[in-house]
């Protein structure tokens, strides 16, 4: 650990560049922008704590959903990936329980008194929330807390699919595991800082999530998820060099209102699991395939065709999220590209979450994945990603072609729509020279 000046000096002196290399992009403008961000996060942790603070910073990154739409709440198989837009917070330890911190681009600062760990309903959908949740969460697992001040700057993009929330939850959980419990890897390993997170978010903040989003902000790189037993999910990690392939991971923003789309989501699951019922199950992951199949002239009677359909979108993804992991393992990017259009396909065909039926004329989406298809032929790859219906869309898009997409999306929904990001093969971390 080092003072706040000494870090700020350790920076601009380049100390940090090969890390920074490591967390964002081997690009000399870019590491350039991240020692510039980092030195102004030091100086406004100076300017609402003081300054000679010891002090360390840690960061936690946004994700992508690749592989596997909408099987996860039914204990399916998803593949995901960390990118590189995170959550970066300056943290200096303190005596007591109490927790300030600051966020860049809110007003209020959070004041949060660990000493008491239950949730607060005025803090309900509230950040301190998920910082008092993490805490809780930390202690009852066997770990220590103690308060600390910091200050946090995120360019995990919110409300883009991107998980902004998660990432926050997770780089608190690597806060707590370093500053209290010795960066404990054992007791609190990525997938158990994920999983405390997940119970922040959905028993103090209010909001019931899986698990997919804070897996993949803490474990980092390309991931499979198995929820075959959702308080265990198995984890496969794979590192994934976008560059090296020659393409960039492009997020675009069709700007679609989320609003109302509470009973679409809904029905995506109810459906998925009136199936299951079907067979005595309470989720399709219960349920075996070939027994499905052969069932299907009674299951649609007795659910209607569009369930049985989405159960079909269901089985196909969680093999196909395996099999995506695989083809990166293997370094077969044109089977990966194949397999990212076929799932694609499959929920914009069966899981039929690419606009909603309540307002047609709006379509966003795949009009966006239409502009793709145009720009791209038969080099790149698109997929809608998330909830669906509105939001955002992801594609796979080769660098000699990335001023033509970007410019072809950005003309339809507005300037800086267009996002070009990488995989990030690291989770929530304490940044250090030597990463």
């Amino acid at each position: 650990m080092a003072t706040s000046t000494e870090l700020k000096q350790s920076i601009a002196a380049g100390q940090y560049d090969a890390a920074f290399e490591k967390l964002y992009a081997k690009d000399s403008a870019v590491v350039a922008a991240q020692r510039e961000r980092y030195i102004h996060a030091i100086e406004r942790f100076e300017h609402y704590y003081g300054t000679g603070r010891i002090v360390r910073i840690y960061s936690a990154p946004g994700r992508t959903e690749i592989g596997g739409n909408h099987t996860d709440h039914n204990n399916g198989v998803v593949m995901a990936g960390a990118v590189n837009l995170d959550v970066v917070s300056v943290v200096s330890p303190t005596e007591g329980t109490l927790v300030r911190l600051k966020s860049h681009g809110f007003d209020k600062m959070d004041h949060v008194d660990l000493s008491v760990l239950t949730p607060q309903p005025d803090e309900k959908e509230h950040s301190a929330a998920l910082i008092r949740g993490v805490a809780a969460g930390i202690v009852q697992a066997g770990g220590k807390v103690g308060g600390f001040d910091a200050y946090t700057a995120s360019n995990v993009l919110r409300g883009s699919g991107l998980s902004s929330s998660a990432a926050f939850e997770v780089c608190m959980g690597a806060i707590f595991r370093g500053e209290y419990n010795n960066g404990d890897m054992d007791k609190f390993n990525q997938v158990e800082i994920a999983k405390i997170g997940q119970y922040a978010e959905n028993v103090f903040f209010g909001k019931p999530s899986g698990l997919m989003d804070q897996t993949a902000c803490a474990v980092g790189s390309a991931i499979t998820i198995d929820f075959k037993d959702p308080t265990n999910p198995i984890v496969n990690k794979v590192d994934f060099d976008l560059a090296a392939q020659g393409y960039a991971l492009c997020i675009s923003d069709t700007k679609g209102s989320h609003a109302d789309l509470t009973d679409d989501y809904a029905a995506i699951r109810r459906e998925m699991e009136s199936v299951a019922a079907y067979f005595g199950k309470k989720v399709l992951r219960e349920v075996d395939e070939e027994e499905f199949f052969k069932a299907i002239p009674d299951v649609r009677k007795a659910t209607g065709d569009r369930a049985v359909i989405r159960a079909i979108h269901f089985f196909n993804d969680c093999r196909r999220a395996a099999q995506l992991c695989d083809a990166v393992k293997q370094n077969q990017f044109d089977r990966f590209l194949k397999l990212i259009l076929e799932g694609g396909h499959s929920s914009f065909e069966f899981n039929q979450n690419a606009y909603s039926l309540k307002a047609p004329q709006e379509q966003g989406v795949p009009l966006a994945l239409a502009i793709s298809q145009r720009v791209l032929g038969d080099r790149g790859a698109w997929r809608l990603q998330g909830g669906g219906f509105a939001g955002t869309i992801q594609a796979f898009v080769p660098l000699d072609l990335l001023d033509t997409y970007k410019a072809a999306i950005d003309a339809v929904f507005g300037e800086g729509s267009c996002y070009v990001l990488s995989i990030r093969n690291y989770g929530a971390i304490p940044v250090t020279p030597d990463l």
